[in-house]
């Protein structure tokens, strides 16, 4: 039981956590006049990608890589599957084609790539993190070149005319909550594992990952729902893709791991969910609800497997 609300307790002051750092980092962004298209695709965008990030290098630094890499890979398999598939079963999903043709195919890319550095040798060496993190850069590159030519800027939430110490204040709150958060939620995570005998990947690609995506799942039903799925599953690809470049290379360059509950299973569900759904964007720009529901099926099918086989 403490275990448990050690977990739920750490994910609270995680995703409360960055919602103070990103409206801190975006206040003290636009008090600097930095353009709100670059506010919103980097510090928003990042500040998304923060609970992930930190539970992933707490994990590292702690020693417990399967649950790190497990993190990132559950949730985006979860992201792919389950909220693109709860979404679509929600109202059909119109699909941008920016997103067909850039974001599906660097997804399966980052996808293909961590599979075959893991694989290889069982680790993710910091020349292994480099090149992902490398590839992040070019990635932020890519994006910001795309939004300017296609003038479509994205609106981070209102600073609320927050002076410049209440910014620092609210930033600095968030990365204290993220940290703290991260610990408890990594402890509370391990411990259970241990007391069930179940692996720190398993947990991780289960628990861990569904604990992390949440926010994600909650936010594209309600676009879908309001007609603005084509963002929402940009957003969710788009976040597939820093989930592997940034918080897998970033945390990588900081603590190389040896990953060794992570099966070749989990990174065929990985690429393999990705390719699925770019099937089914490729038809007509739009994902079905039958193909939704097909999604969505395959996801708790995979969870199903990975619990049978934990006992």
């Amino acid at each position: 039981m403490v275990s448990i609300l050690m977990i739920i307790g750490g994910a609270a002051l995680v995703l409360w956590g960055a919602d103070r750092l990103t409206d801190g980092a975006v206040a003290l962004a636009e008090r600097m006049r930095i353009p709100q298209l670059v506010i919103g695709l980097t510090i928003v965008a990042l500040g998304t990608s923060a609970p992930e990030f930190c539970v992933s290098l707490v994990s590292a630094l702690k020693g417990t890589a399967d649950l790190a890499v497990g993190n990132v890979v559950g949730s985006n398999v979860f992201n792919t599957m389950l909220i693109v598939g709860v979404a679509a079963m929600v109202a059909p999903m119109s699909i941008l084609p920016l997103t067909v043709k850039r974001d599906i195919p660097l997804s399966v890319v980052a996808s293909v790539a961590l599979a075959a550095m893991v694989l290889m040798d069982g680790n993710l060496s910091r020349l292994d993190a480099a090149l992902l993190f490398a590839g992040f850069c070019g990635f932020m590159w890519l994006t910001l070149r795309d939004a300017k030519s296609n003038g479509a800027e994205e609106q981070p939430e209102a600073s609320r005319g927050y002076s410049v110490v209440k910014a620092v204040g609210f930033l600095l709150l968030g990365l204290a909550c993220l940290v703290l958060g991260s610990n408890l939620f990594v402890d509370g995570a391990t411990d259970i594992a241990q007391q069930l005998g179940v692996s720190e990947a398993v947990i991780g690609l289960t628990i861990v990952a569904g604990g992390t995506s949440l926010p994600e799942l909650a936010t594209s039903v309600v676009a879908a729902r309001k007609g603005n799925s084509g963002i929402a599953i940009g957003n969710v690809l788009g976040s597939n893709v820093m989930n592997i470049l940034l918080i897998l290379g970033g945390a990588g360059l900081i603590c190389p791991m040896a990953v060794e509950g992570i099966t070749m299973v989990d990174f065929a569900m990985l690429t393999g969910s990705v390719l699925l759904l770019w099937l089914f964007c490729r038809t007509k720009f739009t994902v079905a609800r039958w193909e939704g529901a097909v999604l969505a099926s395959l996801f708790l099918g995979y969870m199903a497997w990975l619990v049978v086989n934990s006992i």
